[in-house]
């Protein structure tokens, strides 16, 4: 329950702060910021144009690697132009519906990719215990179907997160002590009771990242009972060098929600400063590495890579 004593109505407009305390810092503070943004940019582009480029990259793992490019691409473009543009120019305000929009797309993209990190598990799991008909289960048709899946198991969990905010009629302040529109930031500046959004996040949370987290764990049970079934030591290394990638990315995904989580229980908190900047982090740190973990750990791509650079050191 939050009681306001001087409430103000519903805005048209929030002031998004920006990281709290910091706000002196934000031109130094946004150069790391813009460095990743480009590096995530430029790595899932790549990513994306060699996929789409190389016929013998047009396998499974790799069109479920190209959605989560895509996906990744989609997360940074919501969030880091608004944060550049507090950084850099002071562009605080954000209109009430323009902030649900941002707050609806974060979350949905970031639930999404959730959702392709478990279906690459499954993709693994299909390709260690039934090789020979791996191409066969996982066609196109099926990886469409899987992908309308994700984005619409996404819309239904998400919609009705701006909904609920918007049936929130009063604010302790109009101020968001964030640097983008997130549900449970605007929920925490409300009066009244906001128990129901509160049920509602942690319902989000176990029906997409929970169960994904889930069935990810059990994959790969599954896979580890079959590598070690395997005979040779050089097989079952090789078996399990095709999963080293996407752990390293279920590892960089995962490990804050966990973090998290573990820090609620424990009942430790940050400074709000860095609670800001971890969860900022959060939401760009694995779109830039996941390309880079792909292109330095597959040989397709990595070969793919150097000779692009190659051809163009030759035209220079």
């Amino acid at each position: 329950m939050s009681a306001c004593n001087n409430s103000v109505p519903q805005p048209l407009v929030f002031i998004l702060d920006g990281i709290p305390g910091l706000e002196s810092s934000h031109g130094w503070i946004s150069v790391p910021f813009f460095l990743a943004f480009i590096i995530t940019v430029i790595g899932n582009v790549t990513i994306l144009y060699i996929i789409q480029e190389e016929k013998s990259l047009q396998e499974p793992m790799f069109l479920l690697l190209a959605m989560l490019s895509a996906v990744d691409l989609s997360l940074v473009s919501v969030t880091v132009p608004r944060m550049l543009a507090i950084f850099w120019m002071n562009a605080k305000e954000i209109s009430f519906n323009a902030c649900l929009t941002q707050m609806f797309f974060v979350s949905s993209f970031y639930v999404m990719e959730s959702g392709i990190l478990l279906a690459m598990a499954f993709d693994r799991f299909v390709a260690i215990w039934n090789p020979l008909r791996y191409t066969t289960i996982l066609d196109k048709n099926i990886l469409l179907k899987m992908a309308l899946a994700v984005v619409a198991r996404a819309v239904a969990v998400l919609t009705p997160a701006p909904i609920l905010a918007k049936s929130l009629e009063s604010f302790q302040t109009h101020v968001i002590a964030y640097s983008y529109c997130a549900y449970m930031a605007v929920v925490k500046i409300a009066c009244g009771d906001i128990s129901n959004h509160i049920v509602h996040s942690l319902m989000v949370i176990v029906a997409s990242v929970g169960l994904d987290l889930f069935f990810i764990i059990l994959s790969y049970g599954m896979i580890l009972h079959a590598v070690f079934r395997i005979p040779s030591w050089e097989a079952r290394s090789k078996a399990l060098s095709t999963c080293g990638s996407h752990l390293c990315i279920i590892a960089l995904f995962y490990s804050p929600v966990v973090f998290s989580v573990l820090a609620q229980i424990l009942g430790y908190h940050m400074a709000p400063h860095l609670q800001t900047i971890f969860d900022n982090l959060y939401f760009l740190v694995p779109p830039m590495i996941n390309p880079l973990i792909y292109g330095a750990r597959t040989q397709q791509i990595w070969e793919r890579v150097l000779r692009i650079l190659h051809c163009h050191r030759d035209r220079g």
